[in-house]
């Protein structure tokens, strides 16, 4: 039987990814479905051996090593349900990760910035990802990518108690090396400081959450946020629960990230009003070249943003940065000389297929 299974319908899957010991929980917008491998973490075999013409694997790890090298064509891993406790990279293009529910398909680990690597050295922020996308042509769709590290028990820590971790920053999922064109649907992001490093080449999200307090969608790299919910965490402040955005975006790109058509929350209604801000300027190392761009396009924003909106990072005044909105709605949409608004003629220019260099996904 070829390695390649085809599968035309919901119900056809259902039968087959039962006979491969899976359940089905696609959802009903994905009619055709071709997938080169299967991840279940209740697998006994040996990865990589085929049962009923697919290949299965107990890790996500060794399913996104099993492409040959030098793929020219989509590989898609199918992940059963489950809590997959592994960091994982993605050197291979083409790598598609496909999850049985996003509620109920979790890849986690719990590594921090400050915490030891077996080899003694520390992980380091951008070292402590979850998922780390190395490769171009990466999708992602109904799963959960969760850094599971305690930080609000670490914060609650004394600076004098050994056992706190100094470096919390704890990434869910990183973006960086080749990675280009990367889709990213039905999935959640959950941190608390720095959940999702969006470092390299252009990316999109699409009906997507993202969860975190501090700097939680940060980096250098080109991406849309389309149709998304975008939660702060509460860190029970009455004063400051955080940054959304820390872009460090490079000079010569003219898009940073784009939110659009989404949603600003909050984790629970007693989270305090105004404690949170859209974002401050990220320059790494102190890099004046850094040129910052983050845009709110048609965005609701509740109660917890700031009316003040931006603030500055290490020296770096927000009002240099290239920070904007246009049509912002809700309780926490304000105007003001620090929260800078587009002209209609400027924010039309914000679309998908501009900040992406020219790549619309959603089409």
């Amino acid at each position: 039987m070829n390695s390649k299974v085809l599968i035309h319908g919901i119900s056809i899957l259902f039968v087959i990814l039962m006979v491969s010991g899976c359940s089905s929980g696609t959802k009903s917008g994905e009619p055709n479905i071709v997938y080169d491998a299967v991840v279940d973490s209740s697998f006994t075999g040996t990865d990589g051996e085929i049962v009923e013409g697919v290949k299965m694997f107990k890790t996500v790890q060794s399913a996104a090593d099993s492409p040959p090298t030098g793929t020219t064509e989509k590989y898609v891993i199918f992940i059963r349900n489950g809590t997959y406790y592994e960091k994982v990279t993605v050197q291979k293009p083409y790598i598609t990760l496909l999850g049985e529910s996003e509620e109920n398909t979790v890849i986690t680990f719990d590594a921090a910035a400050g915490m030891t690597e077996a080899d003694g050295s520390k992980y380091g922020t951008s070292g402590s990802a979850t998922l780390s996308v190395y490769g171009p042509f990466f999708t992602a769709k109904n799963l959960t990518i969760l850094n599971s590290f305690d930080y609000m028990a670490n914060m609650a820590k004394t600076d004098d108690d050994p056992t706190k971790i100094h470096g919390s920053q704890a990434v869910a999922l990183k973006t960086g090396g080749f990675s280009q064109k990367a889709v990213f649907s039905h999935v959640t992001v959950s941190s608390f400081q720095d959940t999702l490093l969006a470092d390299e080449g252009t990316q999109y999200y699409e009906h997507c959450t993202i969860k975190g307090a501090v700097d939680f969608i940060f980096g250098a790299g080109q991406a849309v946020f389309n149709d998304c919910d975008i939660i702060s965490l509460d860190r029970k402040s009455q004063t400051n629960n955080g940054f959304i955005t820390a872009a460090s975006t490079k000079p010569w790109h003219d898009y940073g990230f784009l939110f659009i058509n989404s949603r600003l929350l909050k984790e629970s209604e007693d989270m305090a009003d105004g404690t949170v801000a859209l974002g401050r300027p990220w320059h790494p190392s102190s890099d004046p070249g850094r040129n910052p761009a983050v845009v709110f396009v048609n965005t609701y924003m509740d109660a917890h943003i700031s009316a003040k909106g931006w603030e500055p990072m290490s020296g770096h005044s927000p009002m240099d940065a290239r920070f904007y909105e246009y049509g912002s709605t809700g309780p926490g949409a304000f105007q003001s000389e620090t929260r800078r608004v587009l002209s209609e003629s400027e924010g039309v220019q914000y679309t998908i297929e501009n900040v992406l260099d020219g790549w619309n996904p959603a089409e």
